[in-house]
This record gives structure tokens, sequence and C-alpha cells, in this order.
């Protein structure tokens, strides 16, 4: 009999709401004080801060469209049952 049983731990899922929605106040954080630095550099203090949150924002979303499309893509295979990862764009290994 264990003492101290060990707790095991559930990994963290980061497909879910909570990851992506951490990724983009992360992401975006991030861009902002890029640009804010940039800014101080620079000496014009709102052009840089807009155009690194724009450019984070725009790359935000286009990773989540990919990242969905590659999900429902995987999940399509699985439902026509084929269990093999699905390829973007239709392309496929050579054998």
């Amino acid at each position: 009999m264990k003492l101290f049983p060990l707790k095991t731990t559930k990994r963290v899922d980061t497909q879910d709401a909570m990851g992506h929605g951490m990724d983009a106040v992360f992401m975006l954080v991030l861009f902002l004080g890029a640009g804010y630095g940039l800014d101080q550099i620079a000496g014009t203090m709102p052009v840089f801060m807009i155009l690194m949150t724009l450019l984070g924002s725009v790359g935000l979303f286009l990773k989540f469209k990919y990242r969905y499309e590659d999900r429902m893509n995987e999940l399509e295979a699985q439902r026509l049952g084929k269990h093999a990862p699905a390829q973007r764009d239709g392309a496929e290994h050579a054998a």
C-alpha cells in the first residue's frame, strides 16, 4: 500500500477553445509589444503598434483557419473510413 499515491495528470489539449484563446492573447500582446518597441526606436508612436497588431491578427486568423480546415479534413477522412491523415491541397506522397 502506498502512503502517497501518485496523481496522474491529464494532458492539456491545446485544440480546445481555451488553448486557441491563449494563443491569440499571447501573440497579440507579443506583436503589440514589438510594435511599441519599434515605435520607441523610430519615434513614430502609434504607427508600428497598429501595423504589428494588424499583422499579428491576420497571422492568427490564417493559423486558425488552416488548423480548422486540417481538423475538418481529418474528421471527414475518419467518417469515410480512411485512417490516413488528410493531405492539404490533395497532394499525396508517391510510394
